[in-house]
């Protein structure tokens, strides 16, 4: 509705993790660069937490859209399965044929058999899962059996896990304690500071080819800062319908009012 009256050739602001709008963040930097390193170092589980909204799945995106040879890569979305149900997302991923009805020692078996092919082709096959909060605990479990899966010089198989705070809950269990000794890097997502919040403003106006300058106001910076508590998400929805309420009163400018009013319409 706004895009014309503001001089942008795209949504700046929606909910979709949408890589072309990654904003490089100091917090996600950070992230990304602790992936990187454990990934190159061949470390076994590596573990990002960050609270609802911080940017969990657009940095997952990022890393799916950039690993590229030698690293093979299998996406978990929806981590909420079975131990059974897992194993046989990962083979799908993967390209592992299998029989349904294989119980878990032969599933193992054909996952591992896949695995030794991959090492010694010089692959390295990373299983990326997002939301790994949701992972029942018995699931949590059965990814320490796939991590046992090695040579005696290397893992053959890496398990990055993104996930809310929950998960550290989980992790405390004294069921699981094992995995969580073997996660040898993790990272958490920081909020964002006022600098932060005025820096991912610019930079994804910037991204939709923004023909004003000085969009938003330094006081409509602050409240959003403010009301949003430096989570992007509500970052993304106070700065959409602040640019929705500055349209609809004929203002090029967002000002304190604009988001105050986006405020008032935000449950967060």
């Amino acid at each position: 509705m706004y895009l014309e009256h503001f001089g942008l050739t795209e949504r700046p602001f929606s909910l979709t993790p949408d890589t072309q709008f990654f904003v490089d963040l100091p917090s996600h930097i950070e992230a990304y660069n602790v992936l990187l390193l454990a990934l190159h170092g061949g470390e076994g589980f590596i573990k990002i937490t960050g609270e609802v909204g911080k940017g969990k799945t657009i940095l997952c995106r990022k890393l799916l859209n950039e690993l590229h040879e030698p690293y093979i890569t299998a996406y978990i979305p929806n981590p909420h399965l079975t131990p059974a149900g897992l194993r046989m997302a990962i083979a799908d991923e993967f390209g592992i044929p299998y029989v349904r009805n294989a119980g878990q020692s032969k599933m193992l078996q054909q996952i591992n058999q896949f695995l030794l092919e991959a090492a010694a082709n010089k692959k390295k096959p990373v299983v990326i899962i997002d939301e790994a909060q949701a992972m029942p605990l018995e699931t949590l479990e059965s990814l320490r059996l796939l991590s046992n899966l090695e040579t005696e010089k290397q893992k053959l198989l890496q398990i990055i896990l993104f996930a809310q705070p929950e998960l550290d809950e989980l992790l405390q269990k004294k069921s699981i304690r094992q995995l969580r000794q073997r996660i040898s890097f993790s990272y958490q997502l920081k909020k964002l500071s006022l600098t932060d919040v005025r820096y991912y403003i610019q930079r994804r106006l910037g991204m939709a080819n923004l023909a004003i300058e000085n969009l938003f106001t330094p006081l409509a910076y602050r409240a959003i800062h403010f009301y949003s508590k430096g989570t992007p998400r509500l970052i993304n929805v106070l700065s959409n319908k602040a640019l929705l309420s500055a349209y609809g009163k004929g203002k090029h400018k967002v000002s304190l009012k604009n988001v105050r009013l986006a405020a008032l319409d935000t449950e967060e």
